[in-house]
């Protein structure tokens, strides 16, 4: 079985492509996979929830946590806290030095744009749990954003572009807002105090949990057990059952296929 984490290039896909009837192929998200491959299931990420201290009484500045890159959406923020005069905090580390320069630090005040860089993992957590919404205003098709779950386990709702696979996070109107460009992001703003925060905790303990994904994974390996059971013809070969006793059991394999 292999769990695919997003394919870092194109060029890699035949790889994957040489071993599609030979193993079991897992997805992290609908949105995320690939027409070319056959997947057997989709598990997404889970985390730790008692890692994440939710909180009811968020204080007022809006939060941006990704790396700095015209992919990730850190001027739409900036432009979405201006429209709105809302005090933006910013974290994480520059990917791109000159889309910062340009498009990010010009805006940095320290007063209504505040850049904290990349934080601790104590620091980030209380950033996100005080945190009256995250802005998650993507340029690209995402394939899974963990500071997304993080935030809605800390209780804060996120503001996110509909994009990838950001729609199966999110229930739009109930643990934050889907939106397709920056003045409607800036329209929700508005709206988040509609949003409970305890249903955000909530979503994130039902459907992201450590204790979920493993539970998905066991179902997939037993999936995977069943299939092999009723099939004639495996992956790797085929197989003939020379002994099948209490305790023990021996096999004889044999037309392995190779490379």
């Amino acid at each position: 079985m292999t769990t695919i984490h997003g394919l870092s290039s194109s060029k890699i896909l035949s790889v994957y492509i040489k071993y599609n009837n030979r193993t079991f192929y897992v997805s992290i998200s609908d949105a995320d996979r690939c027409h070319e491959l056959d997947y057997i299931a989709t598990v997404r990420n889970g985390i730790d929830i008692e890692q994440f201290h939710f909180n009811d009484n968020p204080l007022d500045y809006l939060l941006f946590s990704s790396s700095f890159h015209k992919y990730t959406g850190a001027n739409e923020a900036i432009q979405v806290a201006k429209k709105t005069e809302q005090t933006l905090r910013m974290i994480g580390f520059v990917a791109d030095k000159p889309y910062f320069e340009k498009e990010v630090e010009p805006y940095i005040d320290n007063k209504q744009i505040i850049y904290e860089k990349h934080v601790d993992p104590k620091r980030k957590k209380e950033l996100l749990s005080n945190a009256y919404a995250l802005l998650h205003i993507i340029n690209h098709d995402e394939t899974f954003e963990l500071d997304v779950i993080e935030a809605m386990a800390s209780g804060t709702p996120v503001i996110a572009m509909s994009k990838g696979m950001i729609p199966e996070l999110i229930r739009d109107g109930e643990t934050g807002f889907l939106v397709n460009n920056i003045n409607e992001a800036a329209e929700t703003i508005q709206k988040i105090g509609s949003i409970s925060r305890k249903k955000c905790r909530d979503s994130i303990e039902k459907k992201f949990s450590i204790d979920r994904m493993v539970a998905d994974y066991i179902k997939v390996y037993e999936t995977i057990i069943e299939k092999c059971k009723l099939e004639s013809v495996r992956p790797w070969g085929h197989y003939e059952m020379l002994l099948d006793m209490p305790g023990y059991k021996s096999q004889n394999s044999y037309n392995f296929t190779s490379g």
